[in-house]
């Protein structure tokens, strides 16, 4: 039996719309404040530490401008949260149907995710957790969190498929061993991918082709 490691958002939800363009914002707000500078070089700023590190917050911590739990609580408010969320098309039922444990795999700080998953009402349907905070404030693609995510959950890489919306993130879980799926309007099949679908309601229909649902 498989275990389906997931990622939250662009996976399990569209973030584009809403969250995103709030969660942007938060960021580039707590920039300007904590380095005293104007928004639009806090905006430059997040970005180039993004497309860098991964995540905002890994280029904060990199250069030593950071409390993380603060930077992470300040910029995940979302208090209307349960209005933003846009969940994947059959989203409850896509999940049902994967056998095996299921564990999310997120940048995301801890509270967020709980709260998303909540929001999305599927979170009795997950085994597991590892926000960034697990895994050290080290964000996917490294390493690190993907065998910290191995090691809580006593997995073997082999028996887990991943699936995310980001190639880069497969590209590690690829090489740890694990099979992927790469959800996107855009995808294709590579050297890390699997399989590439375009809608997450798919997933069952290609993991049984593909005799992964055994």
């Amino acid at each position: 039996m498989p275990t389906w490691i997931f990622d939250l958002d662009n996976t399990l939800h569209d973030a584009e719309p809403y969250i995103f363009p709030e969660m942007n914002k938060l960021m580039t707000a707590y920039v300007a404040q904590h380095l005293g500078i104007n928004a639009a070089e806090a905006d430059a700023l997040r970005l180039h530490y993004w497309q860098r590190y991964g995540t905002t917050l890994a280029g904060l911590l990199r250069h030593g401008h950071v409390d993380p739990e603060h930077f992470l609580a300040e910029t995940h408010r979302f208090p209307d949260l349960a209005r933003q969320l846009r969940p994947m098309q059959a989203l409850h039922a896509t999940l049902a149907q994967l056998p095996g444990r299921k564990i999310l795999f997120t940048n995301a700080p801890e509270a967020y995710a709980v709260s998303v998953l909540r929001g999305l009402r599927v979170a009795q349907l997950f085994d597991g957790l590892v926000a960034i905070q697990h895994t050290g404030m080290r964000p996917k693609p490294s390493h690190s969190g993907y065998r910290r995510l191995l090691r809580r959950y006593r997995l073997q890489a082999r028996d887990c498929i991943m699936v995310e919306d980001t190639a880069a993130n497969l590209v590690t879980a690829k090489r740890l061993g694990m099979r992927t799926v790469w959800l996107g309007a855009k995808t294709h099949r590579n050297a890390h991918v699997d399989v590439a679908i375009h809608r997450l309601l798919d997933l069952p229909r290609q993991a049984n082709r593909l005799g992964w649902l055994g």
